[in-house]
């Protein structure tokens, strides 16, 4: 019997740890896989356990120990290549050229699946960003989504600019919008504000735009509940987790968030209210646009 082309097993891997050495055991295990890299004929990775890989790699890239991009060899691709991808997790990251994903994670090819956009935004139903997390958690088998921001992160330091000019325009009316970016920075005003209301009156920029980072992750975490049914209820039933997290650009660690504080709530919402925040964004949005 197979699941989508491939077996239908469950569970995690069997990687047998080497030695412990002198930098804690960080090391890259030796793998168990059928073809020497994860593809469809391995048993597809519990949530919880892809998360420790995650810590662990990102542990490794910290100390220096990241395994060698020579280690993925010729073999590797053709084996992905004939037997298809069965990755760990699916993480929507920002398209930052200083936070390669796989890198930071220390993970190789056929490990990851990546979307990346500025800023790691979800502020409305982006066909292209939820239809490919559905993609990756339905046939592909992850078991954990991720949204990743990432520190001193220029959309979000645009999305804060925005605002802050946004409230300093006459009569508050909205900043003219010119280009795609100009509606990308505005659609996170609402994540600038709430972080700017978190914080101390009278915060700088550079305090609202810092915090903006976390706000947008948790945000991101809640739209992809919201207008997924899918990841929704595969996240209600434990099958799938969704968590967030913060890379350091300047440490290179990845601050672990957890899931989402308010998920009880959000997993108990009627569809008829997550339809009615979709169509109330859709009103919203045509009003900023002048439509």
């Amino acid at each position: 019997m197979v699941c989508w082309g491939k077996p239908c097993t469950s569970g995690d891997e069997i990687i047998p740890a080497e030695p412990a050495q002198a930098d804690g055991g960080m090391q890259r295990q030796v793998s168990d896989y059928t073809h020497g890299v994860r593809t469809q004929h391995d048993s597809s990775t519990a949530p919880g356990r892809a998360l420790q890989k995650l810590r662990e790699g990102n542990q490794r890239f910290v100390s220096g120990a990241a395994a060698s991009p020579t280690s993925f060899r010729a073999e590797h691709r053709e084996a992905l290549a004939t037997h298809g991808q069965n990755p760990l997790v699916a993480v929507l990251g920002c398209a930052d050229s200083r936070a390669p994903i796989e890198i930071l994670f220390d993970q190789q090819p056929g490990d990851v699946f990546v979307l990346r956009n500025a800023g790691n935004t979800l502020s409305h139903a982006e066909g292209s960003v939820v239809g490919s997390l559905e993609y990756a958690i339905g046939p592909l088998g992850a078991k954990l989504i991720m949204v990743l921001g990432h520190t001193k992160c220029g959309a979000m330091m645009g999305a804060t600019q925005t605002m802050l000019n946004a409230q300093k325009a006459a009569e508050g009316g909205a900043p003219s919008q010119r280009t795609t970016l100009d509606k990308l920075l505005h659609g996170l005003t609402p994540v600038a504000q709430q972080a700017q209301a978190e914080l101390a009156p009278g915060a700088s920029a550079e305090e609202i735009a810092a915090h903006v980072v976390k706000v947008n992750v948790f945000a991101g975490m809640e739209k992809l509940l919201v207008y997924s049914e899918s990841i929704r209820e595969k996240v209600k039933s434990g099958e799938v987790q969704l968590h967030g997290a913060v890379y350091d650009i300047v440490s290179g660690e990845v601050n672990f968030l957890g899931q989402h504080p308010r998920l009880p709530l959000i997993l108990g919402m009627e569809s008829g209210l997550l339809n009615a925040d979709k169509a109330l964004e859709a009103v919203c949005d045509s009003k900023a646009l002048g439509a």
